[in-house]
């Protein structure tokens, strides 16, 4: 069975933004196929915008790009309460947390982040640092 992978922010920053040694990694992992959540892509506008200082049209455009290459998952009333119990129960970040929760809700079983802790299993999803 192939994997069902979630992408971090993080994830994305690096593939579209960042010129250093993840970029590969992290474009190679874009391009696979992986689902995020709304809330990803729009941390992803807000890095654009504030740390790189893109144009409102380079971000338009690399959002239409991601949202090409990606499943995209909505939060929901119920991913806000899993969050909640996924940060007390593992001491995650809120935002974190619905991460977490967003990517349990779509059935995948592997998040790649580099902010949580790698290969930590929540449910059926096991975190993965590419890094």
């Amino acid at each position: 069975m192939r994997d069902r992978i979630f992408l971090d922010t993080n994830i994305l920053v690096y593939a579209l933004l960042d010129e250093g040694h993840k970029q590969k990694t992290a474009f190679e992992l874009l391009q696979s196929g992986c689902v995020i959540s709304t809330q990803v892509l729009n941390e992803f506008t807000q890095v654009a915008r504030k740390k790189a200082k893109l144009e409102w049209q380079e971000i338009t455009d690399l959002s239409n790009a991601i949202q090409t290459l990606t499943e995209i998952i909505p939060l929901m009333r119920e991913t806000h309460n899993l969050g909640l119990e996924i940060a007390k129960q593992y001491g995650y970040g809120f935002y974190d947390s619905l991460i977490i929760a967003t990517a349990i809700e779509s059935q995948c079983n592997l998040l790649i982040s580099e902010d949580m802790q790698h290969g930590q299993r929540i449910e059926m999803l096991v975190i993965s640092n590419p890094f």
